[in-house]
């Protein structure tokens, strides 16, 4: 039996959770989530306002048992002030039973503080993974328009950092090919734990193309995660002890994939 391809939210926890049955405030273009509910599994009509975040409230209130690894959340919407304290709510219950938790966001300072003031009795079990694509403005804000800017997610991850939680970084996808290293080198010494790095998957599948803008901009993210890009990246990087490669890179360089859910961190 050939072994499963380990991907996706399965590469770092064993479990994912969400508070949210639909929709994200942030709008990011290339949003999985999105695309899944409306093209793959037809919940929604196309013209769905995405923006508008619906709280699953058996969700909140699920009793969560003991996992022998890390549940992620959220994977399908983020932590936004909307809706944080549904979230806040979620966050307590899985702790509760006793399990690590991976919090993947592209961080709002006001929620990452209330999340760090909340669970400070509980650090030892919590993981901070921000999503940061690019450390310019015009670049977010093209691919994830309604997000926090740069700014604001260095500010979080050196608030995490300050209050002695574990911190990590994801860029992935990466949204500005030419500057990832100097993106690397800024997020560095506040990153405790890990910087993944992956490519943006599935674009012409999910990116919608209306405009001349968005055929240059698609453009500019496939040019940018050529193999011969990736390589590049990756020989300048691999003796960073604390980054590591989405399952989209190590195929290009040669890693091998993880053979477990969870087991890389």
């Amino acid at each position: 039996m050939d072994t499963p391809i380990i991907s996706g939210t399965r590469e770092w926890s064993v479990v994912s959770a969400n508070c949210c049955q639909s929709g994200c405030e942030h709008g990011c273009r290339y949003c999985y989530a999105r695309w899944e509910a409306i093209y793959k599994w037809h919940r929604f009509p196309e013209d769905v306002d995405w923006s508008k975040m619906v709280v699953n409230w058996n969700k909140v209130n699920r009793k969560w048992k003991k996992y022998d690894g890390a549940v992620m959340f959220p994977t399908t919407h983020d932590v936004t002030p909307s809706v944080l304290e549904s979230c806040l709510t979620t966050i307590g219950h899985i702790l509760e039973a006793g399990n690590k938790i991976l919090i993947v966001s592209k961080p709002h300072l006001e929620c990452i503080t209330a999340i760090c003031q909340r669970f400070e009795s509980a650090k030892e079990r919590i993981l901070f993974r921000f999503t940061i694509g690019a450390d310019n403005d015009k670049a977010l804000s093209y691919w994830e328009p309604n997000a926090p800017v740069f700014q604001e997610r260095l500010e979080s991850l050196g608030y995490a950092w300050t209050a002695h939680f574990a911190t990590s970084v994801s860029i992935e996808p990466m949204l500005d090919r030419t500057n990832i290293i100097r993106l690397v080198g800024v997020i560095d010494n506040l990153v405790s734990n890990t910087i993944w790095i992956g490519k943006m998957n599935q674009i012409g599948k999910r990116v919608k193309i209306v405009t001349d803008e968005d055929r240059n901009q698609v453009q500019r993210i496939i040019e940018g995660q050529t193999d011969r890009q990736i390589l590049s990246l990756y020989q300048v990087l691999k003796d960073n002890p604390k980054v590591r490669w989405k399952e989209s890179i190590k195929q290009v360089v040669g890693l091998p994939l993880a053979k477990e859910a969870g087991l890389d961190k």
